[in-house]
């Protein structure tokens, strides 16, 4: 591997990583000593990268320094194409054309023979059925975003209705079907409420005031208690 290609492939785990990673995993993912790592960390910085760290602490990647593109392998594209294909027969109409227009970028920076690899049929992603219920998933994304409440009313498994004010922290697409995870007041608690048994919806003003992601985070905890 060539030295720009593995300052590359290091900038994109300093990526992967929020918080700090010591030398010995870089050393590690990368596949050469920890002098090496050390001394490209060096380069890096030179170079403009806002990396924070010193060795024994662990280094971590400030955002806004982009390196040119340099090229995709063979996997690599197939795995954008799968993705972007989920994406736009899975999920809502919003995200469908953002992932089209995401490969469009990507094919615009592609070599002309690497480009051909985006229209590589090799790998089906079927289509949804339709989706039969009543709210909108780009207006409950937008209330994700927001941290706003929503109204709902939902059916259980014999199809009785309540009225709910839900906290919405994570929307989740799993097989055919879609999920709201959230805080639901009248049960005091994280419940998952399918949207083909949600009748009716009403996207309120009122904010939640606790932070979604540390909601999630109790959320994923009391998950894995469960399991």
């Amino acid at each position: 591997m060539s030295r720009s290609h593995r300052l590359f492939d290091l900038l994109q785990v300093l990526r992967r990583y929020r918080g700090a990673v010591s030398g010995e995993v870089l050393a590690s993912e990368a596949g050469v000593s920890l002098r090496t790592i050390r001394r490209d960390i060096a380069t890096l910085q030179a170079m403009g990268a806002d990396i924070e760290g010193a060795p024994g602490v662990g280094y971590m990647l400030r955002p806004g320094f982009l390196l040119p593109p340099l090229s995709f392998t063979s996997e690599e594209l197939q795995a954008l194409v799968a993705g972007a294909q989920w994406v736009s027969r899975q999920t809502d109409g919003a995200l469908s054309l953002a992932a089209q227009n995401a490969l469009a970028k990507i094919g615009g920076v592609l070599s002309s023979d690497m480009r051909s690899a985006l229209d590589d049929d090799a790998l089906y992603i079927a289509r949804r059925r339709e989706d039969l219920s009543g709210i909108d998933l780009i207006r409950v994304r937008q209330a994700i975003n927001e941290q706003r409440k929503i109204r709902i009313m939902y059916t259980d498994q014999t199809g009785t209705p309540s009225e709910r004010i839900i906290w919405p922290i994570m929307l989740g697409f799993v097989e055919s079907r879609r999920f709201i995870a959230g805080w639901c007041e009248l049960r005091e608690d994280f419940r998952l409420f399918r949207t083909d048994r949600i009748v009716t919806a009403d996207f309120l003003d009122d904010r939640y005031s606790r932070s979604r992601r540390q909601l999630v985070k109790e959320w994923r905890a009391q998950q894995n208690l469960r399991r």
